[in-house]
């Protein structure tokens, strides 16, 4: 089946000489992986290797076959130019920190509008954003309304942060229950937007600590969720 519709790139990955695999989340079926045939070596094709750098969001014409295996993509376009995203090395490396998160958060191949529509309107705030040294944990913390998993924070009062749960606690219930002030921070990104996190402000050493604080959470939370390699380029960003 020929479908039209619009996707982010989520990673690419070299496949034999001149081959790429792209795995994309896209609007029409949720993700989808495509194998792009001699992009890498062919300078007359109608698709070009920097289509598909990663959180590139795109135009598709691609043939889907629906049944588990590689599809193949006809015709792509850039559906929304970034004017910083892949040139500021701060935002590419939180583009490198966010790919991996997707990759392996997002499995479903089924259409999720609202997630789809979640992920554009944070990519294309955080082209433009001048401060974004909180973007990465708002970023993931409301990403968990739409995995299924977001924090009940109707007692966000409480000390405690439950991991296992999922809420905050008076007291320690188990080994998951975490206190301090990574807790008491994580508590002022619920119920705001975009635009209030520049009035966020959080030394080096909590803002990391919150971050780890999430990863756990997803870890928890998703199976075969892993820790991103790129963790470790972002631990030394953001002062």
């Amino acid at each position: 089946m020929v479908v039209a519709t619009r996707a982010i790139v989520l990673s690419s990955l070299k496949y034999a000489e001149a081959d790429l695999i792209a795995h994309c989340y896209t609007l029409s079926d949720g993700r989808k992986s495509y194998l792009l045939r001699r992009i890498l070596k062919s300078k007359k094709g109608a698709l070009k290797p920097s289509l598909f750098q990663p959180l590139t969001q795109l135009e598709l014409i691609a043939k889907h076959k629906n049944k588990g295996t590689l599809e193949t993509i006809k015709e792509a376009k850039i559906y929304y130019p970034y004017k910083t995203l892949h040139t500021d090395v701060v935002k590419t490396s939180v583009v490198m920190f966010l790919s991996e998160v997707l990759r392996d958060a997002i499995q479903e191949e089924e259409a999720n509008p609202n997630l789809y529509g979640y992920l554009s309107q944070s990519l294309n705030f955080l082209d433009g954003a001048e401060d974004f040294a909180n973007f990465h944990i708002y970023f993931l913390l409301n990403l968990t309304q739409y995995l299924g998993f977001f924090p009940d924070a109707s007692e966000s009062k409480a000390l405690y942060f439950n991991l296992l749960e999922g809420n905050f606690q008076h007291t320690a219930t188990n080994n998951y229950c975490e206190e301090g002030e990574h807790v008491t921070a994580l508590k002022r990104f619920f119920g705001i937007n975009f635009e209030a996190l520049s009035q966020i402000k959080l030394n080096k050493k909590t803002r990391l600590e919150v971050l780890h604080l999430l990863i756990r959470y997803y870890q928890l939370h998703l199976q075969g969720f892993k820790k991103p390699k790129s963790l470790a380029v972002l631990n030394q960003l953001f002062q």
